[in-house]
């Protein structure tokens, strides 16, 4: 019989409820499963105590075909997931000679990592099934549970994605395929649009809203002035169908439209431009190098991406963008004279094709009447022209600077998509 698997994640660790971690698991894990059409159900975040890790896996079983577990599994003493794992299901510890081999073949060359504590490390439940962790010393452990899965991974970032790219989902792919399940498709198509408020757009889309099938769904998500519109189906609809739908949507936001997939806009800059064979530069004052870190943040950025200066102090505006003192003193810092000549300069010292340039009062002190905080100045320099536009965004300082980049992002992608179109 055909059915949408559930999944279930725990996350297990003090850290976590205290703020100390965030986490950046969850998400990730939830993006993958979905990809080989297992729907993420919850998620849950518990203390390191035996009952409340218990209670979480009691709850997690009455509803998900497959639960993963991350963080616990350190040799330290508050690191006790594998101690509960083998409690809950009834088994108890037994050395690995595998995974004592791995680890002494890990940390050969840091002979002190080799202790008394690290050697619980090859003590693994006698009835899991025992999966090599290549980066690591904690076992990956897969338990079944009927005809449930549970999955036991570390809590470290590299570690948990290396072990479910190349293990577990692998793992979950087969006992699939050797237990008959059937599994529906989950699809999720993305639009991207920004230029207008989320409730005008829901007045837009209000008769598609009414015509569509209930159960293909759709979302709206904004993030610091882009809304992303996602479509998705958990099985009901078929490709095609669902396909027609996001070209009725599309063609219904076209004026606002910025990306057809959900992909950041960093990555769709980055892709345009090697596209085009271009490159970029940057020169920032209130957003401080962060769109200089959006920018090279994916591999392959050095293909397009040349520099930035990140010049904070009017010094530098001066010293090293050949921003006028008297420019500055007339103008003010914040004005469209001092970014159009930043963006022109790194842009010409760079040997950039594009640049781009922002100063802006991100607060929470410095505004003015004229100019409040939240008001930012960004120039783009081109091939062909210098363009600049201001923008009010916001009273909270990250606010600002986020919204900032990513107003940034979008102006060169509507800059890259003309150029293209008058070639």
């Amino acid at each position: 019989m055909e059915k949408t698997m559930r999944a279930e994640i725990i996350t297990i660790g003090d850290e976590l409820l205290i703020g100390q971690v965030v986490d950046t698991n969850s998400a990730w894990m939830a993006e993958r499963l979905n990809e080989i059409g297992i729907e993420l159900y919850q998620i849950t975040s518990v203390h390191d105590t035996r009952e409340h890790i218990i209670a979480a896996l009691n709850e997690a079983f009455s509803r998900a075909d497959i639960v993963l577990t991350t963080g616990g599994l350190g040799p330290t003493n508050d690191d006790i997931t594998k101690h509960v794992l083998c409690e809950y299901f009834g088994t108890h510890l037994v050395e690995d000679e595998q995974v004592r081999t791995h680890i002494q073949q890990l940390y050969s060359a840091r002979p002190d990592v080799l202790n008394r504590l690290t050697a619980t490390q090859w003590l693994v439940p006698q009835d899991a099934v025992i999966l090599e962790n290549r980066v690591g010393s904690a076992p990956l452990m897969v338990f079944q549970h009927g005809r449930q899965l549970l999955a036991s991974m570390p809590g470290v970032p590299y570690e948990m994605k290396i072990a479910m790219e190349e293990q577990i989902l692998p793992y979950i792919c087969n006992y699939e395929l050797q237990n008959s399940i059937i599994q529906k498709q989950i699809i999720h198509h993305t639009l991207q649009v920004t230029g207008i408020p989320e409730s005008a757009l829901a007045i837009l889309l209000e008769e598609y809203e009414n015509q569509k099938p209930q159960y293909i769904r759709l979302a709206y998500l904004p993030k610091d002035g882009i809304i992303r519109l996602r479509l998705s189906s958990y099985g009901e609809a078929d490709e095609q169908e669902c396909n027609q739908w996001f070209q009725r949507l599309k063609a219904l936001v076209t004026d606002y439209l910025i990306a057809d997939k959900d992909e950041p806009l960093e990555v769709l800059v980055g892709n345009r431009l090697k596209q085009l064979g271009q490159t970029i530069a940057t020169a920032e004052s209130c957003t401080g190098g962060k769109l200089a870190s959006l920018l090279n943040k994916h591999a392959g950025s050095s293909a397009f991406y040349l520099g930035s200066v990140v010049s904070y102090a009017n010094s530098v505006k001066t010293n090293m963008l050949n921003v006028p003192e008297e420019m500055i003193e007339r103008c003010g810092v914040v004005s469209e004279e001092v970014v159009r000549q930043m963006a022109d300069t790194i842009r010409a010292i760079t040997g950039a094709d594009y640049s781009i340039a922002t100063s802006g009062i991100a607060g929470p002190d410095g505004g003015t009447n004229d100019k409040p905080v939240g008001t930012v100045w960004i120039a783009w320099a081109t091939p062909n022209d210098t363009f600049a536009e201001c923008f009010h965004l916001g009273k909270l300082r990250e606010q600002v600077t986020d919204r900032a980049c990513m107003k940034a992002l979008v102006g060169l992608l509507k800059i890259l998509k003309q150029n293209n179109n008058q070639k």
